[in-house]
């Protein structure tokens, strides 16, 4: 699996599908996105394991800034983070996309 991650709006899906030649069909069939609004969800291990039977994981950043007060949102940012930690784990290579610029952080280039 090739785990993307990155702020919002980074050009994280631009990037793979310029990089790996692939249309927009192309990369519907073969990746899922936004993974981080998957959560808060009942079984994380479960979840993990279904998005890592994929080709590519892409998920938005959401730890940076402000911390929520309410505490429902707080944990699903913490349950977001434990996600992309399990997710990069497993993937054989990790891929942060910043202002459509891509830092190999584990792994090789795909």
């Amino acid at each position: 699996m090739i785990f993307i991650t990155g702020p919002l709006y980074a050009g994280k899906k631009s990037w793979v599908r310029k990089q790996l030649g692939l249309t927009e069909e192309e990369l519907a069939a073969c990746a899922v996105w936004d993974v981080q609004n998957l959560v808060p969800c009942d079984d994380l291990p479960a979840l993990v394991e279904s998005l890592s039977g994929k080709q590519i994981v892409i998920a938005t950043e959401i730890g940076c800034g402000v911390v929520p007060m309410d505490p429902s949102e707080r944990e699903r940012r913490e349950m977001a983070g434990c996600l992309s930690c399990e997710l990069a784990g497993r993937a054989e290579t990790v891929i942060r996309v910043c202002c459509g610029l891509p830092q190999l952080l584990k792994g090789e280039w795909p």
